[in-house]
C-alpha cells in the first residue's frame, strides 16, 4: 500500500508471474504515482519523474528486517531506472539491456 510517497510492501517469498514484467515497467512508467495500484515501479517512476522535474538528486530508503526484501527491491528498482534511462534514448522497453544495467544489477 502507499502512505503519501512511501510504499509498504510484503515480501511474498515467491515470484509472481508478470508483476515485475517489461509490460508492468511500460505501465508504470505512464501513469503518476497513485493512479495504478501500489507497485516499486510506481515509486520508482516517481524518484525518476522528480529527478528530471526538478533537477535534483533523488534518494529512495529501502528498509526492512532481515530476508525482508531489501536486496531485491533494489534490484527492481534499478531495473525500471534503467529501463527509463534507455527509454529516453529513443530505445524500446525490449530492448532495455546494456552492459551498464548488467554490471549495475550485478552488483
Amino acid at each position: 500500500t502507499n502512505i503519501g510517497s512511501i510504499l509498504a510492501s510484503v515480501n511474498p517469498y515467491k515470484p509472481i508471474p508478470g508483476l515485475y514484467s517489461v509490460d508492468a515497467i511500460d505501465l508504470y512508467r505512464q501513469h503518476r504515482l497513485g493512479e495504478l495500484p501500489p507497485h516499486i515501479f510506481a515509486t520508482a517512476n516517481e524518484c525518476y519523474c522528480c529527478l528530471w522535474k526538478r533537477h535534483d538528486s533523488q534518494c529512495v530508503l529501502i528498509s526492512g528486517e532481515s530476508g525482508a526484501g531489501k536486496t531485491e527491491s533494489t534490484k527492481l528498482l534499478l531495473k525500471f531506472l534503467s529501463a527509463m534511462s534507455q527509454t529516453s534514448l529513443g530505445a524500446p522497453v525490449s530492448e532495455k539491456s546494456t552492459h551498464v544495467e548488467e554490471a549495475i544489477l550485478e552488483s
